[in-house]
């Protein structure tokens, strides 16, 4: 049976690398494999959120990016795509880093015939595959989609590290349905369900593709949110404020969803021995303030 050929992304800076191993792939496998090229990390981030890659070929000398950081950048926006590491020098102990942090190979470049690449590729997309089937059945929750506390904690610190190692700031937004035990039992377990699957849905149109969102637990929800320049923390929760007002006024939904929203940042000057915990800690504070001012000013009303 043929396999249908494997779609690679070639960041490197050298564009007469993706000639020579274009051509030397092609002359031992013909098109086995489709190679696009990019030269820079900027371009390789570009061009992983349009999707349908099955690898990356990843240089950690690009103009834009060196180190290990190209490589959390590509993983954190693209963790579903299998990264192996072009390198132009061996380096075991840089080697056993880039694997511990999720490469799935560290090839040195002019050390590997095509025929090694074409094996080492397909590889890393089954093996990637199967880590990702299994580490899916304990990360995610079932009813939203979104990733589950373990999820959470797992890549938080993940995020963290990159966070430091970027220079951006990380925020921790920690958000509650309010009123939700009201929903439960005036309409019903199942109308309860709806509200938190239509809550992940508006934190997903809110936040990047990059961010880590989850359910923590009952009607409690989390983001991860690398900060952007022209992308505050405030300026997301103010979009994620909007987009419950929009659901309200245009749902056919027996409910309107309120929410009370906290959070913490890590600054990039902060102490980096930060933990993921406390952050989460000091957002779930804030956003209980929240609540009870709201509980408060609906009893001064009422």
């Amino acid at each position: 049976m043929q396999q249908r050929s494997i779609k690679i992304l070639l960041a490197h800076a050298d564009e007469s690398l993706v000639g020579d191993l274009r051509q030397a792939l092609n002359e031992s496998h013909g098109d086995a494999l489709e190679i696009e090229w990019v030269g820079g990390l900027s371009e390789a981030l570009a061009r992983l959120t349009q999707g349908g890659l099955d690898a990356i070929l990843l240089s950690l000398e690009l103009p834009d990016s060196q180190g290990i950081l190209a490589f959390d950048r590509a993983y954190a926006l693209a963790p579903g795509v299998p990264i192996l590491i072009i390198a132009d020098e061996a380096d075991e102990e840089a080697a056993a880093s880039m694997i511990q942090a999720g490469a799935q190979d560290y090839l040195v470049k002019g050390e590997f015939a095509p025929a090694a690449l074409v094996r080492a590729l397909r590889h890393a997309i089954e093996r990637h595959r199967l880590f990702s089937a299994l580490r899916s059945l304990s990360l995610i929750d079932d009813l939203t989609g979104l990733y589950n506390r373990r999820g959470f904690v797992d890549l938080g610190e993940q995020y963290l590290k990159l966070g430091r190692r970027s220079g951006r700031g990380v925020t921790v937004v920690f958000l509650d349905l309010d009123r939700f035990k009201s929903i439960n039992d005036s309409l019903g377990h199942h109308i309860g369900d709806r509200a938190l699957i239509q809550v992940a849905d508006i934190l997903r149109a809110t936040f990047r593709r990059s961010d880590i969102i989850a359910r923590l637990g009952g009607d409690e929800f989390g983001v991860l949110a690398l900060e952007a320049a022209d992308e505050s923390a405030e300026l997301l929760v103010e979009r994620l404020r909007e987009q419950v007002v929009d659901f309200n006024e245009s749902t056919a939904e027996p409910f309107q969803l309120s929410i009370s929203i906290g959070m913490a940042r890590q600054n990039q000057d902060d102490d980096p021995r930060a933990r993921l915990d406390e952050m989460v800690s000091e957002a779930d504070a804030a956003m209980y303030r929240e609540k009870h001012s709201k509980l408060s000013s609906a009893m001064k009303h009422g």
